[in-house]
């Protein structure tokens, strides 16, 4: 569902909510469709709004909840795609395995796209916006035999890696972002989308000293999900997948004339249970960010939905935020990277 207006664009992004937010989806349907079995379908949407031109230091893509109102998809929207919530932070539900593997994920970087989209973490209510280096907006180069990203690229809301706080397992200090994402399903998903994955397992890269996981995970609505538990089904059922993303992340700062990144455990891919081990433990310094308690690293921590928490700001003052970004009329630049980058051993 997308509807094309000038320089004002929307998305609808899938999650699960409350009743009443299913009422709403299943009156959108055609009379005597059905919104599909089962609790991995989606009850409730998200809206996102551009402003600005894409390809241009101005764009914002902008977050919506399903009455209409400005939020932060890095602190509203739940970690998990199936949780209760009390003042807008999930509680724990006794639920099954298959549950507790589920969170929402943000797609940032749609796969086979260049252009190195991100939630702005710094700014309010933490739009999308493309990162710009030394003035230049940056793009991925396409290193052979890839082009540019190779998985939908995106973040767990709700988590931080505290850059203050060193990770026991890599002896390194966070690098101050929500856990980043690689979704390794068939569909090329789209900017803004909030989909549901489960976490298969989790790399570890080094950048720059600081620990920087990359989880991979796959959309639960994947017509092949159900072969996929943990990381050995990836090299079960994708086999070369996992080779190909390390490389990706070993290499894809040498065309910019940077030496290539270094990972902690050799390299090796760690299972799920260690990657949701992670989960919690981002999880955990979100909330503490949230709440005030401990150095937020720059982080704009306004949201209107945890209620509890000091940077709360109410919808009126959340659409003034936004009202602040001009719907530019400067066109942007299309610079996607067209060439190939072949690296020698």
């Amino acid at each position: 569902m997308r509807v094309v207006l000038p320089l004002l664009r929307t998305s609808w992004a899938w999650r699960l909510g409350a009743p009443a937010a299913a009422a709403a989806a299943a009156a959108r349907l055609p009379r005597g469709a059905s919104a599909g079995p089962g609790p991995r379908r989606a009850m409730a949407f998200y809206r996102t709004e551009e402003r600005g031109q894409p390809h241009s230091p101005g764009y914002r893509l902008f977050f919506k909840n399903v009455a209409g109102h400005y939020i932060s998809p890095f602190h509203d929207i739940p970690l998990k795609a199936d949780s209760e919530e009390e003042n807008g932070i999930p509680t724990k539900r006794a639920r099954n395995d298959e549950y507790e593997n589920l969170f929402n994920m943000i797609v940032e970087v749609p796969r086979w796209t260049n252009a190195k989209m991100e939630i702005a973490t710094e700014e309010p209510l933490n739009p999308i916006k493309q990162d710009v280096k030394d003035g230049k907006l940056r793009y991925v180069a396409n290193i052979f035999p890839h082009k540019g990203y190779i998985w939908n690229y995106g973040a767990l809301p709700q988590t931080w890696e505290d850059p203050h706080r060193k990770d026991k397992s890599t002896d390194c200090c966070g690098d101050n972002d929500p856990i980043d994402v690689c979704e390794i399903g068939s569909k090329v998903l789209s900017r803004g989308d909030v989909v549901h994955v489960k976490i298969l397992g989790i790399l570890a890269l080094i950048d720059q000293g600081e620990t920087d996981w990359k989880l991979i995970a796959i959309n639960v609505n994947d017509p092949e999900a159900s072969k996929f538990h943990d990381i050995e089904d990836v090299k079960k059922y994708k086999p070369g997948y996992l080779e190909a993303t390390l490389n990706w992340f070993r290499f894809y700062k040498v065309p910019e004339g940077k030496p290539e990144n270094q990972f902690a455990f050799n390299g090796e891919f760690k299972n799920k249970a260690f990657a949701l081990e992670v989960i919690k433990s981002t999880h955990e310094c979100w909330k503490a960010l949230l709440m005030e308690k401990c150095a937020g690293g720059g982080i704009n921590c306004t949201n209107v939905q945890v209620c509890d928490s000091p940077f709360h700001c109410s919808q009126e003052e959340a659409r003034s935020l936004v009202e602040l970004v001009s719907f530019s009329l400067n066109k942007g630049s299309n610079e996607e990277d067209q060439v190939w980058h072949f690296l020698g051993k």
